[in-house]
């Protein structure tokens, strides 16, 4: 056996020595065998490759992979899920747990394709069910032991003494671990009520079982001291309830992005260099390769089409009902559906550059983002425990030296009952909940907030500055007409230009030689074909000298074009560029080629309008050509000619004026400004530097996603304002309840059970609400 192979270790099969032996590529790590046609001599050792491009990694630079393989394979293993806090995006972790802010359960920062199950809901539903039981024979105990008289209350407090150890030191231990991190943290949230009033229930009713001497006569009742361990018990049980329902309805928040990360294919049929295919994973497919789509597949990553054409099915991603035709150098988005035709792609985004993962990135970061209104709740909810902690004291003291006997054990009892009634769960709940429902609403309407700001500034906009070129227009060349001059039909016009634009690789010529190839025009092949001026296209076709630019160029070749001119102005003033043709030194006609204005734009803009919205053209292109497009939108403030740094005074100067403005662009010329504007508006179907400068992308390009987003912005406002307002009314009425302001009018007090079961209704009446956005009738765009 040659040893200089450089092998897999796990070499020949023992079961079958005849199989091929199985070798490591050294630059990706995939298996591979000795008949790869990709291999590469170094010292003296053989090495194989699964691809050409691997292959060429190698031998530019072997050391590279070679030096760490011995290491790599000692290393340890990659870092696993990151957990993150929905409050507090800056706490991370390698494992689940509880915020040492808020005390919130964490959870992954990045969902898994598939639901994986949660270690910390299955660790509160066991702790729930199986304390559950205990915790109704202790309340049975309470509330009718002493009618029934099946034991000696004495006797009665031991057994409940015993029953609810359990329940509070194992079920309820998480709740003081966060009490306990709340403290030393020195941030007091939810965890710091709860722990205080289940421990100061448990603590005083251990001592009055163990040791009821210690108390003075005004403390026995029906014969023992009076204990409350149902009230820890059922608080318990009831904040584990709330805690199993708030952590299933977070989960829901991340089927947006386990939807997204399910269109991806496992797997892509990669073509060799010797025409041979292969199934790989798509973790191994690299930029480069070239890739077999057959019908009924999805495209496993982004390219370009080299050969075959078909319809695509791209509503996954962009929501587009239609397939979309594809051919020859038209561009692919990964995890789109190919449904007819057969396909051979070269993939140019892979990984994490691919749109697919960058649409499920920007989601997963608006849904960790916090709103300016949820950073005021916080604070609020810092301040408030403190609060809270001082008027249970206060109704301790109060109750004691001036209530009704037994005076000491109704301010033990209602100073609990603050604290348990006035936990800032809902408060915390409120806005979070609403922005990652709202994000999650969004994707599935081709709509992506990278922020939370996002969201909550796009319902103040009040000004609108777009681009033009891919934003109001298509963004690419489209042959509009010929104009044929003397004998010249228009036909033939394009035809000769056609064949003489073969030749070059300006936009503009690809757009006049798919128009004529969508005609079934014959074209020929041009000969002395020269596009060195700059300002036009020579070469000679069928015998005859074409000439092919803009009025310079004929004048340069003493060519006459003023018999077109009225032609050529008019058409440029519908915003089209001209070309003239000249066939051996005579004016033979015109084409005219143009960045069509999308379908959507005028609906869009007119949609705004009646929002009450203003709307300002900026653009790079000529002050004719955008005036012209203006015009036939109806937008009646345009900026011609304008630079990045021209875009980004505009919008300062608009700010300045006390405007609230967003941008809406598609370019890297776009990037300085849609950085600086209230809202940033990205077009999905433009440059990687303009989305990561904006705050909000729409997949589709389309401009009334920004009608749709701004719908949906005003709905998750008032969802969060509602949400808030109920957090604060239901304190605002509970704490006066439960620390018994109300007992010398009404007779009214509230009990410890009671403010558990109402803190738990609240903080899932703030879930479902936030929830209820996932149904609202926003237009689809």
């Amino acid at each position: 056996m040659d040893t200089t192979r450089h092998r897999h270790p796990a070499g020949r099969s023992e079961d079958n020595p005849t199989d091929p032996v199985r070798l490591k590529d050294p630059v990706c790590g995939m298996t591979v065998t000795e008949s790869s046609p990709h291999q590469a001599e170094h010292e003296g050792r053989t090495f194989h490759f699964c691809s050409a491009k691997c292959q060429g990694k190698f031998v530019a630079n072997p050391l590279a992979y070679l030096a760490p393989v011995s290491s790599a394979e000692q290393a340890p293993e990659a870092a696993g899920t990151v957990y993150t806090c929905p409050m507090h995006p800056e706490i991370r972790q390698d494992h689940p747990g509880s915020c040492p802010k808020c005390g919130m359960s964490l959870e992954p920062l990045m969902p898994e394709l598939e639901e994986q199950d949660n270690p910390e809901l299955k660790d509160f539903q066991r702790r729930f069910w199986w304390t559950l039981p205990l915790t109704v024979i202790v309340t049975v105990l309470a509330m009718f032991g002493h009618r029934l008289a099946w034991f000696d209350m004495a006797v009665q407090s031991w057994i409940e003494l015993f029953l609810t150890v359990p329940i509070v030191l194992w079920a309820g231990w998480p709740f003081f671990v966060r009490c306990v991190q709340s403290l030393v943290n020195r941030s007091p949230n939810m965890w710091t009520l709860i722990g205080l009033g289940t421990g100061a229930a448990f603590v005083y009713s251990t001592v009055a079982t163990v040791a009821p001497q210690v108390f003075p006569a005004s403390f026995v009742s029906m014969g023992r001291v009076g204990v409350y361990f149902e009230a820890a018990a059922v608080i318990i049980s009831l904040t584990l309830l709330g805690q199993l329902l708030e952590l299933k309805a977070r989960s829901q928040t991340s089927a947006a992005i386990r939807s997204l990360l399910g269109l991806a294919p496992k797997t892509a049929r990669r073509i060799t260099a010797d025409g041979q295919e292969e199934d790989v994973p798509l973790a191994h497919v690299h930029v480069g390769d070239l890739l077999r789509v057959r019908p009924g597949e999805k495209v496993p990553t982004d390219g370009t089409v080299v050969e075959g054409a078909s319809a695509l099915d791209e509503s996954m991603l962009t929501g587009e009902p239609l397939p979309v035709s594809k051919r020859e150098g038209d561009k692919l988005i990964g995890a789109t559906l190919n449904t007819s035709g057969a396909l051979v792609m070269r993939s140019e985004h892979v990984g994490s550059a691919t749109v697919l993962s960058q649409i499920v990135q920007m989601v997963a970061m608006a849904q960790r983002s916090r709103a300016p209104m949820q950073r005021m709740a916080d604070q609020v909810a810092g301040k408030f425990v403190m609060g809270v902690v001082g008027v249970a004291i206060l109704t301790f003291f109060g109750w004691g030296l001036m209530g009704p006997e037994p005076s000491w054990v109704h301010g033990l009892i209602n100073s609990v009952a603050v604290l348990i009634i006035a936990c800032p769960c809902a408060l915390g709940l409120a806005t979070p909940m609403s922005i990652m429902v709202a994000t999650g609403r969004g994707a599935t309407s081709g709509i992506l907030f990278r922020d939370a700001a996002a969201i909550e500034n796009l319902r103040k906009v009040d000004t609108l500055i777009v681009d033009k070129t891919g934003t109001l227009t298509e963004g690419r060349p489209v042959f509009e007409r010929a104009i044929g001059h003397g004998h010249f039909s228009e036909s033939e016009v394009l035809r000769l230009a056609a064949s003489l634009d073969q030749g070059s690789e300006h936009p503009l010529a690809a757009a006049i030689v798919a128009a004529a190839r969508e005609q079934a025009l014959e074209l020929e092949k041009p000969d002395q074909f020269d596009s060195g001026s700059g300002i036009g296209v020579r070469g000679v076709v069928g015998g005859a000298a074409l000439a092919l630019g803009n009025t310079a160029l004929m004048q340069q070749l003493g060519v006459d074009a003023s018999p077109m001119a009225k032609e050529a102005e008019a058409l440029r003033e519908q915003g089209a560029s001209v070309m003239y043709l000249a066939v051996d030194q005579a004016l033979a006609g015109l084409l005219a080629v143009s960045d069509p204005i999308k379908t959507t734009s005028a609906e869009a803009l007119a949609s705004l309008r009646q929002a009450n919205i203003r709307v300002v053209m900026a653009t790079g292109d000529g002050l004719t050509t955008a005036r012209s497009v203006g015009q036939r939108l109806g937008i009646d403030e345009v900026h011609g000619e304008v630079k990045p740094a021209d875009k980004l005074r505009l919008v300062e100067k608009l700010q300045a004026e006390g405007r609230v403005v967003a941008m809406a662009g598609d370019g890297i010329n776009d990037a300085p400004a849609l950085a600086r504007a209230d809202v940033g508006i990205a077009m999905g179907t433009g440059t990687d530097v303009a989305m990561n400068s904006a705050q909000l992308t729409l997949v589709k390009g389309d401009l009334r996603g920004i009608a749709t987003a701004r719908a949906l912005s005003m709905a998750t406002v008032t969802n969060m304002k509602q949400n808030l307002a109920f957090a604060f009314l239901y304190n605002a009425l509970g704490i006066p309840l439960a620390a018994g302001l109300l007992y010398p009018f009404t007779g009214w007090l509230l009990s410890p059970m009671i403010a558990a079961l109402a803190m738990s209704l609240s903080s899932a009446s703030v879930i479902g609400n936030a929830l209820r956005l996932r149904g609202n009738a926003i237009r689809e765009t």
